[in-house]
C-alpha cells in the first residue's frame, strides 16, 4: 500500500486500438501533451495526442525500439533495431545515428530510459525480429547495458559497457531521490536494484528486487514517487505493483495477455499509459496491441531528458 494514500486504480481504457504486434517503448511527452509509443515489429511510431484523440503514425526502415525525451524542444531520441537516432517529429527530420549497437543484426536494442543526469542507458538482447518484421526465437545471453551520454558543445561519446550477458533487457527506472536503479532481465525472471551515483551516474550493490513471479516474465516499468515500480508482466495478463522492499502490493488485471511497457502522464502525472503485443490468443485478445490508460490517484516519477547542447546538433 502507498505510503502517502489509498491507491485507487480505475478500469484500463483502450485509447487507442493500433493492433500492434509488439507495442513498447511509450513516453508522455510533456511539452505538447502527446504519447509517443513503437511497434517493434511493423517498424512503427505512434502519437497520441489527449486534447483532441487524434493519432498520427511514422514508419521507419528497421525496428524501433523506445522513444526518449531530449533536452532540445522538438528533438527526441529514438532507440533503433541498430543503434539510436535523434529525431525531429514535425518536420520528420531523421539525424545520422549517435550510437551504433554492436552485432547488429545479430543482436537488437530493446528498452531504454534516460536517468536523472541526463544520460542514456540502453540495453540490448539477441535479435528475435526479421528484416520483414516476422517474429523469431527468444534466447540466448547477447544482450548488454551501456550508457550513452550527451555533452556540451553538441559532441556524443558512449561511455561504456555496464553489463553483459543479458537474455533481454527489460526496465530501466530511477526512484524519485535518485538513490536507486531498477534493472531486469526478462530471460532471468529478475528485476535487480542498484545503488545509484547521481554525481557520476555509477550503479552497485546489486541485489534482487523482485524474482521468480509466476504470471508471464518482467517486462517494462514505470515507478512512482512513492517508490512502488510497476512492473508489466508479459505472458501475466497484469501490471504487478512492486513495494520498494520487493513485496507484492498488488496485482492490476489487464484485459490483454501480453502488457509490454507503461509510464506515468496526463496533466496530473497519475494516468499510466500501457502499451501491449497481439502474440497472445483467445477472445480478449482482440485488444491485444492497443494502447491503455489506467487513472490512478499516485504520481508517477517523470522520464528524464536526454541532455543535449542547447545548439544546432552537427553528427559527423
Amino acid at each position: 500500500m502507498s505510503s502517502r494514500h489509498e491507491l485507487r486504480i480505475g478500469e484500463p481504457v483502450c485509447l487507442a486500438a493500433t493492433g500492434d504486434a509488439c507495442g513498447e517503448g511509450v513516453l508522455w511527452e510533456r511539452g505538447s501533451g502527446c504519447v509517443y509509443w513503437t511497434d517493434i515489429n511493423r517498424f512503427l511510431v505512434h502519437r497520441y495526442r489527449l486534447k483532441d484523440a487524434t493519432l498520427r503514425t511514422w514508419f521507419f526502415p528497421e525496428p524501433v525500439t523506445c522513444v526518449m525525451e531530449t533536452s532540445r524542444e522538438g528533438t527526441l531520441v529514438l532507440s533503433l533495431g541498430s543503434g539510436v537516432i535523434l529525431w525531429e517529429p514535425e518536420t520528420d527530420t531523421r539525424h545520422e545515428p549517435i550510437f551504433r549497437l554492436p552485432g547488429w543484426p545479430h543482436v537488437r536494442c530493446n528498452d531504454a530510459a534516460v536517468d536523472p543526469r541526463g544520460s542514456l542507458w540502453l540495453g540490448s538482447m539477441r535479435n528475435n525480429v526479421g528484416p520483414d518484421g516476422a517474429p523469431g526465437p527468444v534466447g540466448g545471453w547477447d544482450g548488454m547495458l551501456c550508457r550513452i551520454d550527451g555533452q556540451e558543445g553538441g559532441n556524443l561519446i558512449q561511455t561504456g559497457v555496464i553489463q553483459t550477458g543479458i537474455g533481454i533487457a527489460n526496465t530501466l527506472v530511477w526512484t524519485a531521490n535518485h538513490a536507486k536503479f531498477y534493472f531486469g532481465d526478462s530471460l532471468k525472471n529478475c528485476i535487480w536494484q542498484y545503488d545509484y551515483d547521481l554525481s557520476d551516474g555509477s550503479i552497485g550493490g546489486e541485489r534482487p528486487l523482485f524474482e521468480g513471479f509466476a504470471r508471464g516474465v518482467p517486462d517494462g516499468s514505470a515507478i512512482d514517487t512513492d517508490g512502488y515500480v510497476w512492473n508489466c508482466r508479459y505472458g501475466g495478463n497484469c501490471i504487478v505493483r512492486i513495494a520498494p522492499g520487493g513485496e507484492i502490493d498488488r496485482i492490476v488485471e489487464l484485459p490483454v495477455a501480453n502488457p509490454t511497457n507503461c509510464t506515468f502522464g496526463g496533466e496530473g502525472g497519475n494516468i499510466l499509459f500501457v502499451t501491449s503485443a497481439h502474440f497472445g490468443q483467445g477472445s480478449w485478445e482482440r485488444l491485444g496491441g492497443c494502447l491503455f490508460a489506467l487513472e490512478t490517484n499516485c504520481v508517477g516519477v517523470a522520464a528524464g531528458r536526454f541532455k543535449l547542447s542547447s545548439t544546432k546538433l552537427e553528427i559527423k
